[in-house]
C-alpha cells in the first residue's frame, strides 16, 4: 500500500483543519479569537519554571502586598504569551503556507495579577503581497475580565501565495 499523495507534514486525516489557507485567502479585519485563560497560581508557577525569572514580584504574595499590590504581578512576557497563535486555529490553517515568523512587538497597558482572566484576539491588519510570498500582519489585543486593555501589539508572518496552475 502506498501513502496518499499529500504535501509534507501531517497526512490530511490527521490535520486539525482539512483545508489550508494561503496568503491570498486572508482579508483585512479578519479576527482570530484565542481561548481565554485565568492567571492562576499554577500558570504563574509554570511561567516561572519556563522563564527562570526569580524576582519575587512574580511569585511572592507578601512581597507584592507589602508594595501595595493586590497579589502577584504577571511578568509582561506571561501576558504576551497569551497571544501565541498556536492557542487557536491559525497555525493549523497555514501549515502548508507558513514560511516564517518575522517579528513581534507589544506594549503593556495595564497590570495583570493572579486571578485575572485574559481574553486575547488577533486581527489581520496588514497584507503586503510579494511575487511568491506575502506578509500577513496581525494586531494583537488582550483585555481582562473587566474589559480593560492589558496588551496591544503586532505579529508578522511570511506566507506563501497560492500557486495557480498554468493552462
Amino acid at each position: 500500500m502506498t501513502a496518499p499523495d499529500h504535501p509534507p507534514g501531517l497526512p490530511p486525516a490527521h490535520r486539525m483543519v482539512a483545508e489550508q489557507r494561503w496568503f491570498d485567502d486572508f482579508r483585512l479585519g479578519e479576527r482570530f479569537v484565542l481561548p481565554s485563560r485565568t492567571m492562576t497560581d499554577a500558570v504563574f508557577l509554570a511561567f516561572q519554571a519556563a522563564s527562570g525569572d526569580r524576582h519575587p514580584i512574580h511569585y511572592d504574595r507578601r512581597f507584592c502586598q507589602a508594595r501595595g499590590m493586590p497579589d502577584m504581578l504577571a511578568h509582561g512576557f506571561q501576558t504576551l504569551i497569551q497571544t501565541a497563535p498556536g492557542a487557536g486555529l491559525l497555525p493549523f490553517l497555514i501549515e502548508d503556507s507558513l514560511r516564517g515568523f518575522l517579528e513581534q512587538s507589544s506594549r503593556f497597558l495595564h497590570p495583570v495579577f493572579v486571578g485575572d482572566t485574559l481574553y486575547p484576539v488577533l486581527e489581520v491588519d496588514e497584507l503586503a503581497p510579494g511575487r511568491t510570498t506575502g506578509v500577513l500582519g496581525l494586531a494583537s489585543f488582550v483585555t481582562n475580565q473587566d474589559g480593560v486593555p492589558v496588551l496591544e501589539g503586532r505579529q508578522r508572518f511570511l506566507l506563501r501565495r497560492r500557486v495557480v496552475a498554468e493552462a
